[in-house]
């Protein structure tokens, strides 16, 4: 029965612990790792089992889901010598969820494949509040033996999954380029703001002009209310992953030869939040630094 499968989870942080709790209340077992132990706690109160190292996790010809924060956490969580893959072996799957680069998609999925397994990118589209209530989205990309695996437990977890093809790196280049698409939003709300009261008109009622019509999405109207209130703390999403996910971009930009101008400005405004000690707050808080710049503060 599907309720008494027994899943690998690595990476309980913001994003996965949500999805894990969501596993658990639906009855699945979880066996979990993560490198902040404290941060296990809860699941452990609710039923999961930690392991010491991450590819214990895995079972022969399971299922392991991992969500963690960058490129070097994903390479350490597979092993050095590919222990995950082994352990899985063959017919297992290994699911990432994490925003990397392309092209350490394309070698860990090569790594799967040489135990006989698969390696399926299903990067998340979604803030902690809405991974936690569902209603994230999913970038799914890889062998269709692996992806029939993951599609029920994702679809489950979410609420809509998008199939980019065979080819687990292009999950990976999609995400890339969404998260680009609302880096660039952040910026360009910001801007619109502070001309607008620059020029002593009312950038409230602006947004609320346009997020009710033109603009009518939650991308505009969760980050726009963020912008104009200000609240950057707690964050959902932390600067510095937004700065690691620009210079993700960059870098694969420039291995297709595909001018991304943007994204130097992007770059340049997430560096100077960083500077000015914006680490902790949310990526959203490049907005301060526009205000600043318009001498709005």
């Amino acid at each position: 029965m599907q309720d008494k499968q027994t899943i690998g989870f690595i990476g309980t942080g913001m994003l996965g612990a949500p999805m894990a709790e969501n596993l658990l209340a639906d009855g699945f077992r979880l066996r979990i790792y993560n490198r902040d132990r404290q941060k296990c706690a809860p699941l452990l109160k609710a039923g999961a089992q930690a392991v010491e190292q991450p590819w214990e996790v895995a079972e022969t010809s399971g299922l392991v889901l991992s969500c963690v924060a960058d490129d070097p956490a994903l390479e350490a969580v597979v092993g050095p010598e590919g222990e995950l893959a082994r352990r899985l072996g063959s017919g297992g799957v290994h699911v990432s969820m994490s925003t990397i680069l392309p092209r350490t998609a394309a070698r860990l999925a090569r790594q799967q494949t040489d135990f006989n397994g698969y390696y399926v990118a299903a990067p998340v589209m979604g803030r902690p509040d809405a991974v936690r209530a569902r209603k994230q989205t999913y970038f799914v990309a890889g062998p269709a033996e692996g992806k029939a695996r993951a599609l029920p437990l994702l679809e489950r977890l979410g609420a809509r999954v998008f199939d980019f093809g065979p080819d687990p790196a292009q999950a990976n280049v999609a995400k890339l380029g969404a998260n680009f698409l609302i880096a660039a939003a952040i910026e360009s709300m910001a801007e619109a703001a502070a001309f607008v009261e620059k020029n002593g008109g009312d950038a409230q009622t602006l947004m609320t002009a346009l997020t009710q019509t033109s603009f009518a999405c939650p991308i505009y109207q969760n980050y726009g209310r963020q912008i104009l209130e200000g609240t950057f703390s707690p964050p959902l999403f932390k600067l510095p992953l937004g700065l690691k996910d620009i210079r993700l971009i960059k870098t694969t930009a420039a291995e297709a030869a595909a001018p991304m101008r943007f994204a130097e400005v992007l770059e340049s405004r997430f560096l100077a939040a960083l500077a000015h000690g914006r680490a902790e707050q949310d990526w959203t808080a490049i907005a301060a630094e526009v205000r600043a710049e318009a001498g709005l503060d």
